[in-house]
């Protein structure tokens, strides 16, 4: 009788066992289950966001309103919140030169030249263009204080020792925007990147040319060119902080020294 009571105890043991075990298994399938939910959630969520954020970048771009943006009157033609970026780092440095390439009707030049000198009192911005059109910012008393205007390619040998031996020793801030084609701006980078003072900045304009995300026809540009730079020189590293107002012509662009 006892074998006979002691073998439906051990077989109730071993069924209420499985009972709890099934349990378990039930809620550690149903636990995997709620967390695959909850990240591909937020993989929707984080793909619904750069793709809402890309289609009004692209939105932007081709409105063209970047085309008419001025500052004392002269044609920046940049997005407001990359400005708004460039005169922090302008606030935070308070570097002793600012390069840069590419300089159309001198609008950017003066914003530059406007906050510099109001960090740096001996503060200067070298401008360079092959064929500036700075008619009217010439003749403004900030210009004649604070830009000195170089005629010539940006990657010319003549200009390029010029502008080296100009601001050996200095604090460098180095802005590329001149002719947006990968090999050009990867010999700009390739060249002015040795100016820039470790934790300063160079900053790579028009990387959202060639399919990131406008102008997709463009060709390899300021983009590719990054990428290729980044590949062989670990001195600097994408700063994404700089893109926190979202609205960026320069995804990726934002390279700072660290080392």
């Amino acid at each position: 009788m006892s074998g006979s009571v002691g073998t439906q105890v051990s077989a109730s043991s071993s069924r209420t066992f499985l009972r709890i075990m099934a349990g378990v298994s039930l809620a550690l399938a149903l636990a995997e289950f709620l967390l695959a939910v909850h990240y591909h959630s937020q993989s929707i969520a984080a793909g619904t966001e750069k793709t809402v954020i890309e289609q009004f970048r692209t939105l932007y771009y081709s409105s063209a309103i970047w085309a008419n943006t001025r500052w004392l009157g002269i044609r920046s033609e940049q997005a407001p919140t990359d400005n708004w970026s460039m005169q922090e780092i302008i606030s935070e440095l308070r570097p002793d030169y600012i390069i840069e390439t590419g300089t159309m009707n001198g609008g950017t030049t003066l914003f530059y030249a406007s906050v510099l000198s109001n960090v740096n009192p001996n503060g200067k911005v070298i401008t360079i263009d092959v064929a500036p059109k700075v008619e009217d910012a010439s003749k403004l008393p900030l210009w004649k204080e604070r830009v000195e205007m170089v005629i010539g390619s940006s990657v010319d040998p003549k200009v390029t020792d010029h502008v080296a031996e100009e601001v050996a020793n200095k604090k460098v801030l180095v802005t590329l925007d001149s002719l947006h084609t990968q090999d050009h701006v990867l010999k700009e980078m390739q060249i002015y990147s040795k100016l820039v003072t470790p934790g300063s900045y160079l900053v790579v304009q028009d990387t959202n040319l060639n399919g990131h995300p406008v102008a997709p026809r463009w060709g390899p540009g300021p983009w590719e060119a990054v990428q290729e730079f980044l590949k062989t020189n670990d001195n600097f590293v994408a700063d994404h902080e700089r893109e926190k107002f979202l609205l960026t012509f320069y995804p990726g662009g934002w390279l700072k020294r660290v080392k």
